[in-house]
């Protein structure tokens, strides 16, 4: 069966949002709390792009109380959505074009374990919002990808037959995996995968075209 389904990842997949999210990260750990010595560079953020915000702070700050972190990272969301809401992140070459011509023949669908209200900044920044059917977070739900995925699917009576994930981490693969869904990997994104070799694969976005 022809696939009609796409569902997106985001950070890493569709756009790049290091440059505008550092310098609140910096803002709040470093100026306001002065839990940082020194401030952190957009490639600092490459390894924990796709992961859970709460999973990063603990990680950059270690010894940092849950309570903390849960504070810390409410100011730092607040502020991402109002910051990316104006000045936005960085579209991959091709995610323009190739999502509206995509939009004419599929249904268009994300998934991201970011925040509440991070999707949401993306698709008003770029007025993406008629281009997508639906779309879930970890920050609305509080739960894994891999549930967001079937989450998702069964709101929108997908099949795994009909459907694919794409997406540029290791995370992305087993979450489509644990659902049955084929598995489209972006080698552009920050993330690598077990399998160095897997296909199918993109070096860049416009060639999704051709693996659907």
């Amino acid at each position: 069966m022809k696939t009609k389904n796409l569902i997106f990842d985001l950070d890493g997949t569709l756009w790049d949002s290091r440059a505008t999210i550092i310098k609140i990260w910096n803002e709040v750990l470093g100026k306001k709390h002065q839990l940082i010595k020194k401030a952190l560079k957009p490639e600092d953020m490459d390894q924990y792009m796709g992961l859970l915000a709460h999973d990063i702070v603990k990680d950059i700050i270690p010894g940092i109380s849950d309570l903390q972190a849960k504070e810390i990272l409410s100011e730092i969301v607040a502020e991402e959505n109002k910051t990316l809401h104006l000045e936005g992140g960085i579209l991959y070459d091709g995610v323009e074009d190739t999502l509206k011509n995509l939009a004419n023949t599929y249904s268009l669908f994300i998934v991201s374990n970011c925040q509440d209200g991070y999707i949401e900044s993306f698709l008003d920044y770029y007025q993406f919002n008629d281009l997508f059917v639906d779309f879930e977070s970890h920050g609305r739900t509080q739960k894994p990808k891999s549930e967001n995925i079937k989450l998702l699917m069964e709101r929108n009576h997908l099949t795994t037959e009909d459907s694919i994930y794409i997406g540029d981490t290791q995370t992305d693969q087993d979450s489509a995996l644990v659902n049955g869904v084929p598995f489209i990997f972006c080698e552009y994104g920050f993330g690598t995968l077990n399998n160095s070799g897997y296909k199918p694969s993109l070096l860049k976005f416009h060639e999704l075209k051709s693996h659907i």
